[in-house]
């Protein structure tokens, strides 16, 4: 039986890797064009939805993003299909921890009351909804993702950028990871319930394990800077992605990780590429293959900057 999704955001990161991880597996793959479609005619005929669509640069988060959810329902309640979301770590607020789907809703920012009032909305909506909930994505494509943009930028010259205190605990998902288990769990969608909330435990590192890390892949030392956060204030003003970018600072001071128990319980078994590998993805253009440590074999970049 031919298994259709539809993905949202079709050109952006997760809307990339999930095209390939559903495609890789045999799904016919429909990309919504959000310039000429029709969210629920496309829709018709589609067994999964993933929701790959997020304003870029926090923009205008308050308007676009219920309006988006509104016209999601809609698609599917139109075709049956069901929902698969990135949710993110914002709605658990600043307190400690690990996180689980058991963890309580308690937004401390703006944007995790927008975040919040969304998945209620899908809740409530009854047309089956998987949020696959996960922290900061690493992309190998380095599309616009923080570690690459702004974490390894200046890695060339030994510098790894830290947003927070360098013993702070900050979890990652590397989106192949992501997008597969995603694929994964639309598989098994007909003995999920109506609405899951299911965390993805994905690497979970501070600044100065990363800063380790990294020095053990490119044999050499490294040195741990801190994110110019003053200049972020003072461009807030006049600059949007400063002012929001900013309300989300306290991610970083807040040591988290996120449950692995009901991701390994629905999908036993499934490999996390390791870490090593995943830093190897995403190191920047300008970390050339001589740069690698010795004993540290090459992965394949997308790219081609790193050849097996």
């Amino acid at each position: 039986m031919t298994k259709t999704v539809l993905i949202l955001g079709a050109s952006g990161k997760i809307g990339t890797h999930a095209a390939h991880a559903f495609a890789a597996q045999g799904w016919s793959v429909r990309r919504f064009d959000r310039k000429t479609g029709d969210m629920s005619r496309d829709a018709i005929g589609c067994d999964v939805i993933v929701n790959g669509m997020n304003p870029p640069d926090y923009h205008d988060w308050a308007g676009i993003i219920p309006a988006l959810t509104r016209q999601v329902i809609a698609a599917a309640r139109a075709s049956g299909a069901t929902v698969i979301l990135p949710g993110n770590v914002y709605v658990f607020g600043d307190h400690p921890g690990e996180w689980s789907q058991h963890t309580p809703h308690r937004p401390c920012s703006r944007k995790g009351r927008i975040r919040a009032d969304m998945e209620q909305a899908y809740r409530d909506s009854g047309v089956q909804t998987i949020i696959l909930r996960a922290g900061d994505f690493i992309d190998p494509d380095r599309n616009g993702d923080i570690l690459s943009t702004v974490t390894l930028k200046s890695l060339h010259r030994g510098k790894i950028t830290a947003f927070g205190p360098h013993d702070s605990l900050h979890t990652h998902a590397y989106l192949p990871d992501w997008a597969r288990a995603a694929e994964m769990l639309a598989e098994k969608r007909a003995t999920l319930d109506r609405f899951e909330d299911i965390p993805f435990p994905g690497h979970s590192f501070t600044p100065e394990q990363l800063k380790t890390a990294l020095e053990t892949l490119l044999n050499r030392p490294l040195r741990l800077t801190n994110f110019p956060w003053w200049m972020m204030r003072l461009a807030a003003p006049g600059w949007e992605l400063a002012r929001e970018l900013t309300e989300m600072r306290y991610l970083w001071a807040v040591p988290h990780s996120l449950s692995g128990e009901k991701f390994d319980r629905l999908l036993p078994g499934f490999e996390h590429t390791p870490l090593p590998e995943v830093l190897r993805a995403a190191l920047p253009d300008t970390v050339l293959p001589a740069d690698i440590g010795p004993n540290q074999p090459m992965s394949a970049r997308p790219h081609g900057k790193l050849v097996a």
